[in-house]
């Protein structure tokens, strides 16, 4: 008996293997997101390296300032990632980078402390090297988006709400760690914050007052901020145990819904204070991510320090963000 074999070129039977993955993981999801794969067209027409020459001084569109505030026990380099792919992918903007590193190795110090720094650092730099920005962005990891929020309540950083466009939120505990399902991380930040008495921690915990309404987090919940700006994007990742999913998009939880506690409460209260002024501007496109990686197994998956960082160190992560949707949040 003769049988014939059908060979596939190669690239096809990686794009069907592709498919096939996808697929497989969508069910396991069981989430109905929409997918950018499913949707080409919304891929960034713009290629790397368009241009000659750079052009990004003679800019029509004026200057813009992206500011990169580090999280927990980070530094000044831990967003040069997206620093990179900015660049490469909008060359022709005239970029101006802010690589916060006022607070490095102070990150343990309380958020009003930490806020203090931040904004005189902007400030200094913006006057000292006489920028005149058009456009004023923020990007921050971690505890350094509620750091950012905190500054931006600040009367010294009036004069540059006006400018603001888009805020790029990696895994930042907006809503605390209220609600985290992790019990061994918990314990490790109970035990991180006695043993570095610190006062971020506590604050994150919302155990820095014995009336929930009296935290720094809740008190900041209630001030203007976010709805400054023109793009709101909040990365967050069901395999961060550091972080938890709802705290980094900032929205309702299961185990919140079912709390009749003054807990329950205050943390639905903190969402409402958050989304509401955002929700009544039709002008504010806000965008809820969440992220899945792909981790080896080891330690620092399992207890989900892992994907915490890998927003910072995956290029695969940064680049394909950028390249198919986020380059235009910073057009």
């Amino acid at each position: 008996m003769l049988s014939r074999q059908v060979l596939k070129p190669k690239h096809l039977e990686k794009e069907g293997s592709f498919v096939k993955a996808k697929e497989e993981f969508r069910k396991q999801l069981q989430y109905p997101w929409l997918w950018y794969s499913d949707f080409p067209s919304l891929a960034s027409d713009v290629p790397y390296f368009q241009c000659d020459s750079d052009l990004r001084a003679f800019s029509p569109e004026g200057m813009h300032l992206v500011v990169c505030v580090h999280g927990l026990d980070g530094n000044s380099a831990d967003l040069r990632l997206v620093r990179t792919y900015l660049e490469l992918g909008l060359p022709t903007v005239n970029f101006e980078f802010l690589m916060s590193e006022r607070n490095q190795g102070e990150t343990f110090d309380d958020f009003d402390t930490m806020t203090d720094r931040l904004v005189s650092e902007v400030s200094y730099y913006i006057e000292v090297y006489g920028l005149k920005p058009v456009k004023i962005s923020f990007i921050g990891h971690s505890l350094g988006n509620i750091i950012i929020r905190s500054a931006l309540t600040r009367p010294e950083m009036k004069p540059y709400l006006s400018k603001l466009h888009t805020f790029l939120s990696l895994s930042g505990p907006h809503l605390g760690t209220l609600y985290n399902s992790s019990g061994l991380v918990n314990m490790g930040m109970w035990f991180m914050q006695k043993w570095k008495k610190s006062g971020s921690l506590l604050q994150l915990s919302m155990k820095d007052s014995s009336d929930l309404r009296q935290t720094f987090l809740y008190k900041l919940s209630q001030k203007s901020g976010l709805e400054y700006f023109r793009n709101i994007l909040l990365f967050g990742s069901s395999q961060d145990r550091y972080v938890p999913l709802h705290s980094a998009r900032i929205e309702l939880c299961k185990p919140a819904l079912k709390d009749t506690s003054l807990q329950g409460v205050v943390y639905r209260e903190m969402v409402t204070n958050l989304m509401q002024p955002i929700i009544q501007n039709p002008d504010i496109a806000l965008l809820r991510y969440d992220v899945h990686h792909a981790l080896p197994s080891s330690a620092n998956s399992l207890i989900g320090r892992a994907a915490h960082i890998a927003v910072l160190d995956s290029e695969l992560f940064i680049e394909k963000f950028l390249a198919v949707c986020g380059l235009r949040f910073f057009t």
